[in-house]
């Protein structure tokens, strides 16, 4: 079953327009055991929201998995994961934090919950919401 997630980058170091124009990249350099277990968990064709944090700080793309259970590349130790992402689409309206945060539909999201965490996972209804609010 596909699975949905949001992962993070700093803009000015790697942003959507980034993704676009490499069209793959591997996603690493992640330090967070929690964010390691969500990148273990994820699978080729699985879905992720793509969030630009500290300038922005909005969803702004959707990205596919297309490899996954990768060693991280940056980790000598050989502990750490990667995933591989391509670009989906831009979403038609950014989400911004401040409205998923005033959004009671996503209060549990953990994105709100756990806010430095850099890979979260999205569930079902949480992606659906974020998707409405990408449309108004």
């Amino acid at each position: 079953m596909q699975r949905r997630w949001l992962m993070k980058s700093e803009p000015d170091v790697f942003g959507w327009p980034d993704l676009l124009a490499k069209g793959e990249e591997i996603w690493d350099g992640v330090r967070n055991h929690r964010a390691r277990l969500n990148l273990e968990a994820m699978q080729v064709g699985d879905e992720a929201f793509f969030y630009h944090s500290n300038i922005g700080r909005e969803i702004v793309g959707i990205v596919t998995i297309t490899a996954a259970g990768l060693c991280d590349p940056t980790d000598p130790t050989g502990r750490w994961r990667a995933v591989q992402v391509a670009p989906l689409r831009p979403l038609k309206r950014p989400v911004r934090l401040a409205t998923i945060k005033g959004d009671a539909a996503l209060a549990d999201m953990e994105l709100v919950r756990q806010s430095r965490l850099s890979v979260s996972a999205v569930r079902p209804e949480e992606w659906q919401r974020v998707l409405e609010l990408a449309e108004e």
